[in-house]
């Protein structure tokens, strides 16, 4: 298959971008710099410049695909302060999607989330999420809109992706808790740490990915979870191991200060059950998981960035 991978050198699409080359397809990677497009070709891979924003690019290179994986997504702007355009711009470049691949019978997968979901319970496939006004749940509702393109001839699915994607080179929640942990002096979590965060390894989850665009059932969700969810407070104390630094529940008035753009997501509570994505497409996570993965020091080796 000639497939297009929007997000083809971020975290993910690093990892899937040889996961799909060497299961012999075709992968056209959407590339929004020189060095993008260096680093897509140094792979064996095909890109074309363009971003989520450029629609016409989108259709054209999409109607010339046998299928689309669309793992882009514009968290520098939703991070800083505008995540309501950010997911605005992704509805937009989903619908494109959608459009043109109508009709076709041809595979579209989107990478989700897990928000909107009921917490204190494991969720399942089958789980419904309920969507508000809350910019955060704007792409809850494009998930559920590239659910519907099944009733027009399109074989979308959804992998809901957890929360802590890990692996080495991961820039996300994991490193966010390490680098407020650096700057604060102390490992921090939320009320008694126990709410849960699902996580997988980023080569298990492009793995995933592979089997949903080859095989997934039209209007499928999928779980991209290895593990059912780990409790914050796990993860905060192998933090303050490896940095030597206190452990401590933070105040609910001190979370944004203590935090930072993490703030909103350190109080959720997920636990997300894999069953059912691994009967449907034979999904067996085999790397190392999240409190193993950060035993081995590798999230540790220099000062975050992330802030």
């Amino acid at each position: 298959m000639r497939i297009l991978v929007t997000g083809a050198t971020g975290f993910i699409g690093s990892a899937l971008v040889p996961e799909l080359i060497e299961a012999g397809h075709q992968v056209v990677g959407l590339a929004r710099s020189d060095a993008s497009a260096a680093a897509l070709t140094a792979t064996g891979a095909e890109a074309v410049r363009g971003t989520i924003d450029d629609l016409e690019v989108l259709r054209d290179t999409a109607a010339a695909s046998d299928g689309v994986i669309h793992l882009a997504f514009k968290g520098d702007v939703a991070f800083s302060g505008d995540y309501r355009g950010a997911a605005e711009a992704d509805r937009h470049a989903v619908d494109t999607f959608g459009d043109a691949l109508a009709g076709t019978g041809r595979p579209f997968v989107l990478a989700s989330g897990f928000i909107g979901l009921p917490s204190g319970r494991v969720v399942t496939e089958t789980d419904v999420p309920t969507i508000d006004g809350s910019p955060f749940l704007i792409r809850t509702a494009t998930a559920q809109a590239a659910l519907a393109f099944a009733s027009r001839g399109v074989r979308s699915s959804v992998v809901r992706v957890s929360p802590t994607v890990h692996g080495e080179g991961d820039k996300a929640w994991v490193p966010g808790l390490i680098a407020a942990a650096r700057v604060k002096g102390v490992s921090g979590y939320t009320g008694d740490g126990t709410n849960h965060w699902p996580a997988v390894h980023r080569r298990d989850i492009a793995r995933l990915f592979r089997l949903a665009v080859e095989k997934a059932p039209a209007a499928s969700v999928l779980h991209g979870a290895a593990e059912e969810g780990v409790a914050l407070r796990e993860i905060a104390e192998v933090i303050g191991r490896h940095l030597d630094v206190p452990v401590t529940s933070v105040a609910p008035e001190a979370a944004a200060e203590h935090f930072a753009w993490l703030s909103p997501f350190v109080g959720l509570d997920v636990l997300a059950s894999n069953i059912l994505t691994r009967e449907l497409l034979d999904w067996q996570p085999t790397h190392p998981g999240l409190l193993e993965d950060l035993e081995k020091g590798h999230y540790f080796h220099t000062p975050d960035a992330t802030t």
